[in-house]
């Protein structure tokens, strides 16, 4: 398998994290591919119409993308303990975890790239603040879930996004607030897979 990526995506991250946790990291290629919203790179978009990364190319000759479909296509491989769980309220419990940590960096990214890629005189105030609202409610979210012991792709989406956090907006002082996030993070950060997987600017 090859995975088109960028070292600094969290959402790749969030792919790798998988990779290393299910034994799979040593079957996959890794291709650098830079993106950005306003330029296209050809070797992307020939697999991914979004023109995005992660996207992953397996064995049969398709293309696999959105971190959510590789990760679960990557949890179909191994023999081990499933980071999707199969049916019932954990998985829902999982996915929905997944979904507000994706939220996060959806909003996070957005408000990164208003900052970075847009030129300053058509920066919008309004929208950053609006963007960074919803990180603020995604991580008051993730406190109130009580992440625990377990790993699903719920707790990697969660530490992947505030490992972003950490990355892009290092002044954001989300551990004041949330004291038992910040020991789970601390906890689950220190997994040979985070450790493996930081992000590179």
């Amino acid at each position: 398998m090859k995975l088109l990526y960028s070292a600094a995506s969290p959402y790749v991250r969030k792919v790798m994290v998988v990779a290393h946790e299910t034994g799979l990291v040593d079957r996959i290629e890794l291709v650098p591919s830079a993106v950005t919203p306003t330029a296209i790179n050809p070797e992307v978009a020939a697999r991914n119409p979004l023109v995005k990364v992660p996207t992953l190319l397996v064995d049969d000759g398709q293309s696999l993308f959105d971190s959510r479909v590789i990760a679960e296509y990557l949890d179909t491989l191994h023999g081990g303990n499933r980071l999707f769980p199969a049916a019932g309220p954990a998985r829902w419990t999982a996915l929905r975890r997944q979904a507000t940590a994706d939220g996060l960096l959806d909003a996070a990214l957005l408000t990164r790239y208003e900052g970075y890629l847009r030129p300053e005189t058509l920066r919008w105030k309004d929208w950053v603040d609006g963007q960074f609202r919803k990180v603020r409610q995604a991580v008051a979210s993730l406190a109130a879930e009580g992440l625990g012991d377990s790993l699903t792709i719920g707790e990697i989406a969660a530490g992947c996004a505030l490992g972003y956090l950490d990355f892009r907006f290092p002044d954001e002082d989300w551990r004041g607030d949330y004291a038992a996030l910040a020991t789970w993070y601390a906890k689950v950060s220190a997994r040979p897979s985070f450790q493996a997987t930081q992000p590179k600017a």
